[in-house]
This record gives structure tokens, sequence and C-alpha cells, in this order.
């Protein structure tokens, strides 16, 4: 078949492009996502089958395994919707809070912000970083996600938000992006947040404020007094 520069072919057939079709396929992966969600959760992730979680959402197997592939890619789907708290194809750090702290000029106030995102996110990613944490003990294919996420995508985006804050002025004692990168990493680990929030019993607004102040002191130069 020959086709044509307007997307048909010579015979007048063009390409079938249906808006409606799209939503609705959004729609199912959300669903399921959101099925996966709930019973990895309730049941954990070696005992949650993509058959119950078919069931759960409505759909077949097939149409999981045709949307994400594997059981492992259904759990990359959960991690990445928790981080984001939405199904929206955009990356955490291109949404709307990471990029207001990007344009902030002052120093003390980004990391404030970031504070305030960072526990927001870390109240969603805690529960499932747990059963990936779980998950990994007894799966290779979950331990190298988690592997993926905690020493390569969220290390990757410490690196990013210090450059944005190194950007507006000097950091502390002339301290490289890097160590400023793995003080960031540290402070904000899903196991520092589940420590203090649920052994500590601190609520959210305490730990916005001690990641804040604790950001402030150990990335930034004393205030000239």
């Amino acid at each position: 078949m020959t086709v044509d520069p307007n997307g048909g072919d010579v015979n007048g057939n063009r390409g079938y492009h249906s808006p409606l079709r799209e939503h609705q396929a959004r729609q199912t992966r959300a669903r399921v996502v959101k099925a996966a969600h709930g019973l990895f959760l309730r049941d954990g992730y070696p005992a949650t089958t993509l058959a119950a979680v078919a069931e759960e959402a409505g759909v077949s197997v097939h149409t999981i395994y045709g949307a994400f592939g594997s059981k492992v890619a259904l759990l990359r789907k959960v991690v990445d919707a928790a981080v984001g708290g939405d199904d929206k194809d955009v990356g955490i750090l291109e949404r709307s809070g990471p990029q207001a702290m990007r344009q902030e000029i002052d120093q003390r106030r980004q990391l404030e912000m970031f504070a305030a995102g960072m526990a927001g996110q870390l109240e969603r990613v805690g529960p499932i970083d747990a059963i990936l944490r779980s998950a990994a003990t007894v799966d290779p294919e979950a331990a190298a996600l988690r592997e993926d996420i905690q020493l390569g995508q969220r290390r990757q985006a410490m690196r990013t938000v210090v450059g944005w804050v190194a950007a507006r002025g000097p950091l502390r004692d002339g301290m490289g992006c890097e160590e400023a990168a793995a003080i960031v990493w540290t402070l904000t680990s899903p196991e520092v947040h589940t420590m203090l929030g649920t052994a500590w019993g601190w609520s959210s607004q305490r730990y916005v404020t001690w990641l804040a102040d604790a950001l402030i002191a150990g990335l930034l130069p004393d205030r000239a007094t």
C-alpha cells in the first residue's frame, strides 16, 4: 500500500484515529493501576496475581498484558502514579510545583517549597515503597525496579533539584552539588519519613518544618549577621 502525505493510502483510505477510544483506553489503564495499588497494599506484591487485578478492575488479563506487559511493569506504573499523585504522563520535575520551586530566586524559599512538596509525595509513596521493598526480597525484577527508582531516578532528581538551588547562590562551605545531592537524597528517603511519621508520630507539618530546617542548615551558608 502506498501512503499519501495526507495520512491515507492511494485509494483514499485515511489512518484511523479515535480520541474516544484513546480516552477509554486511558480510563482502563487508570482503573487497572488503581486496582493493582489497592491489592498490592492489601495482599502484598507476591500474593497479588494479574488475574486478581483483572477481576478487581473489570478487565481481562489479556488487556493488562496488552497495556502494561508484565506484573513488574504494572508495579512501576503504580509507583509512578503514587509519586505524581495522578496518572498524567508528565515527569515529576516538570510539574507545576517543582517548576515553581525552580523559578524561585530565594534559596531558602526554594528549600521550603521543596520540603512541602516532598512531604506530600512521601505520604503517597511510603506505603507503596514498603510493598516494593518487601517484594524486592523475593522477586529479582522488583529488586531491580526499586534499585532503579532509589539509586537511579531519585538520585538524579535530587541532583537536578540541587542544581536549581545552586543556580541561585553558593552552597555551604563551597560544598559541591554531588555532596549536596547525597544529603538531600538521604533526608528525603521514604525510610526517614516513615521513621519520623510512624515511629515518632510526627504530623505532616512537623515533618515539613524539620525537613526545610535540615535542608537549609545542611546546604546553605549561614545568614549574614
